[in-house]
């Protein structure tokens, strides 16, 4: 945790290179734009240019992406429980809010329509991405034992 403090008071480090999954964020992103990021453990505002692709929302310094760029930070989606708006629970216009089991991530768009756009598209990444039962873990509770087929 030290460590995660001092890159968020720093502003220096990066996340795990296993984190980008081998996502290639520089290239055709499912939606890419800017937005104002509050902080992890300083609760100001940054700016930052943030990539959706493959189920993961990278975040950058700047607009410039490239093979060479570092993002500041990434999200798995999957993770993630809802995406909603959040102007109420901040009083800023075009709020929105990301939420894990571990942390709710608040977000401010430039507009109505570009929030709203965020909404949607990381709604569905999360659809996308999210794992779905399958038929070996459908259990049955009487005998306490995967379903034959799926079905009980």
């Amino acid at each position: 945790m030290a460590a995660s403090l001092w890159r968020a008071v720093m502003g220096t480090g990066a996340p795990p290179a296993d984190a980008t999954d081998g996502v290639e964020f520089w290239r055709e992103p499912e939606r890419g734009g800017w937005l104002d990021k509050q902080g992890e453990y300083i609760k100001t505002w940054r700016r930052r240019w943030f990539v959706l692709k493959q189920g993961k929302l990278f975040w950058f310094k700047d607009s410039t992406v490239t093979r060479a760029s570092v993002p500041r930070g990434v999200i798995a989606v999957a993770s993630c429980l809802t995406v909603k708006g959040a102007e109420d629970v901040l009083n800023r216009k075009f709020a929105f809010e990301l939420s894990t089991p571990g942390e709710t991530m608040y977000f401010v768009a430039d507009s109505d329509k570009e929030k709203e756009d965020w909404i949607n598209s990381i709604g569905r990444s999360i659809v996308q991405h999210s794992r779905s039962m399958t038929d070996d873990e459908i259990v049955d509770y009487d005998s306490g034992r995967p379903a034959a087929g799926g079905k009980s």
